[in-house]
């Protein structure tokens, strides 16, 4: 048994993120140890989760955290790039130096590196790696890129924690959001480029428009409070407030649930793709970043379409070339899948031996 520091943007009002969190404590349940997670909401975290939180941005009680602990421990997310700011990569690698200089273990899993535009980010990143004890990657692209900032030692491929989450238990009668046999289509968009989102919005209501005249239900998904909001909000009020929409759900769990009662899911966030592909339902990928181009190439899905310059006929023709192939494309995706879960135990695997298991 051993006392572990979770950090991440966990308790944040990302669920993708929380995925990462609930599926690395399904992957390591029963094994004893003890865990804290460096949180944004310590009430949330242990609501949710049962697990006790330390707020992230008190450094007093991170040091107390970090002498009482066994192994600082990332267990995954896209937590070392330098795109939204350089914030990110500063605090990681503060955390990580805090723990070496206490002499503790850093194990870094599941990690989707990049992207990495700045020389500080590249330089402090490559620092940070360097010190841990362990790193796992879930893509070959990070690898790649860990490999071009300078770092030094041979990354562990893994899958994403996330797919450790298990299918939850629903009810098999539970209705579905469709009315008068409309098929339902989940949503999960993201504000994106320099516009600060505009042209996602005004792509994506025009893209609900294009579903519902084509019997589909759009059902707009948040998957981060804090960022889509703002984004499905606007949506909605483009089409009249009349898109229906899915917020303040509290577990990643909450979206498996509602996906399982969708027919289709359009997806710019990895971590709605990644939920849906749990629930059996094959996610149609619009990609903002590589990592979601890498997730597509993992679960055998048809390489996405890149979100800049795109519209929103050409997205509902691509989903619907996608849907008259969806028994083939599911049945790929479910073997892919998988297969991933058990890549994913690798980083459990991994933190094992660190810990000399």
């Amino acid at each position: 048994m051993a006392n572990l520091l979770l950090a991440g943007y966990f308790g944040c009002g990302n669920l993708g993120d929380d995925a990462i969190l609930l599926g690395f404590l399904n992957g390591i349940a029963g094994k004893g140890h003890e865990i804290q997670t460096l949180c944004g909401s310590p009430d949330r975290v242990m609501n949710a989760y049962g697990v006790r939180g330390i707020p992230r941005l008190d450094f007093n009680e991170v040091g107390r955290a970090l002498d009482d602990t066994d192994a600082l421990v990332f267990p995954g997310g896209s937590i070392f790039q330098d795109v939204t700011s350089m914030r990110s990569v500063a605090y990681y690698y503060k955390l990580v130096a805090m723990a070496k200089k206490r002499g503790k273990k850093v194990v870094m899993l599941g990690q989707g590196v990049g992207p990495l535009n700045g020389m500080i980010g590249r330089t402090l990143s490559a620092k940070a790696f360097n010190l841990a004890d362990a790193v796992v990657v879930r893509d070959p692209g990070s690898s790649d890129t860990l490999r071009k900032i300078g770092y030094k030692g041979m990354p562990r491929l893994a899958a994403d924690p996330a797919f450790l989450l298990p299918t939850p238990q629903v009810e098999e009668d539970l209705p579905r959001f469709g009315v008068a046999g409309m098929k339902t289509v989940g949503i999960s968009v993201r504000p994106f480029g320099k516009d600060k989102g505009k042209a996602v919005i005004e792509t994506f209501a025009e893209l609900t428009r294009i579903l519902f005249s084509n019997g589909w239900m759009p059902v707009l998904i948040e998957m981060d409070s804090a960022m889509d909001r703002s984004v499905i909000s606007a949506i909605g009020k483009a089409n009249g407030g009349k898109v229906p929409e899915i917020k303040n759900l509290q577990s990643p769990i909450d979206v498996q649930k509602r996906m399982t009662r969708m027919d289709a899911v359009i997806a710019m966030r990895l971590h709605a793709g990644i939920l849906a592909s749990t629930v059996g339902v094959a996610p149609f990928m619009v990609s903002y970043d590589p990592k979601v181009t890498a997730l597509t190439n993992l679960l055998g899905l048809p390489s996405p379409p890149t979100v800049e310059n795109l519209n929103a006929g050409r997205i509902f023709d691509l989903f619907k070339d996608f849907q008259s192939r969806q028994e083939s494309v599911a049945k790929t995706m479910d073997a892919r899948r998988q297969q991933l879960v058990e890549q994913a135990r690798g980083n459990i695997d991994a933190l094992d031996s660190v810990l000399g298991r």
